[in-house]
């Protein structure tokens, strides 16, 4: 069945192979998707100040652990298409009734690499990114114990994303999407700061929400192929103003969470009003989506929040550190 549905996606790109194996490569590992990579900057952005205590240690820590962030990721993501292609997700997503997505974003529906191919690929850049992050823990200035068990459990999580245990199989791709995020802030963080914070937490907890919210769109877009296949996302399992309300619940989340931290002070007062920019952003993203009916567009527009909310909260994070430097 898989040879049949490649055969049918290679002819729909042009009967010939369109780019170059590196460039397939590339697409499989989504490097132009590179929305968890800034969580390093946030972490950077934490402990960053005061200048004169941040040591070349920490540089090496954090530079080690982003480049094996970026491969664990990749391999992530190329297991997740190897899962998409097996059992037809991705080529009902995909598929000729929805022109707004390019087959060529999905090598192996497109047929420009083959299943053997993808999961070397997957396997050898996982295998390089637990080498690096084996790295970051060594030369890490501080190693407290709670890190020590979250950057192997980080790696090995990661992987189990939709391949393995396939944890989105089971009820769960919202919370990892988040939990993700979360992690790769925490990880690095306590590496190099060689403590717990609350504050960092929660700037952790709103960079995860960035995946979090384009993903959910995605998955409102992805309902027929997910149900054919059983990964039961929440848009799969509830009806379609349940999923609506869903959202909307996870957009006002956002907002409230920077509003209790400023409230109790586990951020800082003025945490709450720095963040607003991502609110109205988010509301705008909701409209689109849920007024307008416009998802794929709204998922688009999750991107431009996300990024706008990661370099607000780089610049909560060195206005705190300031502060406390002060």
């Amino acid at each position: 069945m898989t040879s049949e549905v490649q055969t049918g996606a290679f002819a729909a790109v042009g009967g010939a192979r369109p780019e170059s194996k590196a460039r397939s490569f590339a697409r499989l590992g989504k490097l132009d998707v590179y929305d968890y990579y800034p969580s390093i900057v946030v972490a950077l952005a934490a402990v960053l100040l005061p200048l004169s205590r941040f040591e070349a240690a920490q540089g090496w820590t954090l530079g080690l652990f982003l480049a094996g962030e970026v491969l664990v990721v990749m391999a992530m993501v190329a297991l997740d298409d190897v899962t998409g292609y097996r059992d037809g997700s991705d080529a009902a997503n995909y598929g000729p009734n929805d022109p707004l997505r390019r087959k060529l974003r999905k090598p192996l529906i497109a047929g420009t690499l083959t299943l053997r191919e993808a999961l070397a690929f997957a396997w050898v850049t996982a295998a390089a990114g637990a080498v690096l992050w084996a790295g970051a823990v060594a030369v890490a200035p501080h190693r407290p114990g709670w890190t020590l068990v979250l950057v192997p459990v980080l790696f090995v999580v990661a992987l189990q994303y939709s391949y393995g245990v396939k944890i989105s199989y089971h009820g769960f791709q919202e919370v990892f999407l988040v939990g993700l995020g979360v992690a790769l802030v925490l990880a690095p963080y306590g590496l190099v700061a060689g403590r717990f914070s609350w504050f960092v937490l929660v700037l952790a907890v709103l960079f995860g929400f960035g995946p979090l919210m384009f993903g959910v769109y995605s998955n409102t877009n992805d309902i027929p192929g997910d149900r054919a296949v059983g990964r039961p996302t929440v848009a799969c399992l509830v009806s379609e103003r349940g999923n609506a309300v869903f959202v909307g619940v996870l957009s006002a989340a956002e907002f409230l969470l920077g509003a209790l931290a400023s409230a109790t002070g586990a951020a800082p007062w003025w945490f709450v009003v720095l963040m607003l920019p991502v609110t109205v952003l988010r509301a705008r993203q909701y409209l689109t989506g849920f007024r307008r009916g416009d998802i794929m567009t709204a998922r688009k527009q999750g991107f431009v929040v996300h990024r706008v909310s990661t370099v607000l909260l780089v610049c909560a994070a060195l206005l705190h550190g300031a502060e406390a430097a002060a």
